[in-house]
């Protein structure tokens, strides 16, 4: 059974920083792709950061581009987002996924078969 469970959400002042985790089991990650997603009240799950073990691509959302850095310990099967000089929207749920598509986006939504439970990150100004 796969599970994936985020941590090191929190709140913050604009300008500051996180770094969020996910932690796989019973998952491995080999050619696919790993992503973090985020979700605010109101508004659509949107892909922010992407990936790819084999190879190590990225891929960000053009909103965190520069300011967030994904990426992945395969000896511990973690994930990361390290995300400085926030701003208020960049408050949401933050989710995990796994287990993604062949042939769909790597930031979209419906490219990934597991999702964690989410970690909160507010951002005040």
């Amino acid at each position: 059974q796969v599970q994936l469970v985020e941590s090191g959400g929190g709140s913050v002042q604009a300008g500051g920083s996180l770094r969020l985790s996910c932690v796989a089991s019973g998952y491995t990650n080999s050619r696919g792709f790993m992503a973090w997603f985020r979700q605010a009240p109101g508004k659509e799950r949107e892909g922010v950061a992407a990936f790819r073990t084999f190879g190590g691509s990225s891929y960000y959302a053009d909103s965190v581009e520069g300011r967030f850095t994904i990426s992945q310990d395969n000896a511990k099967n973690t994930l990361y987002l390290e995300m400085n000089s926030l701003k208020p929207e960049d408050t949401g749920m933050y989710y995990c996924a796994a287990g993604s598509v062949a042939g769909r986006h790597p930031l979209g939504a419906n490219a990934y078969f597991y999702w964690g439970q989410g970690t909160q990150v507010t951002v005040s100004s």
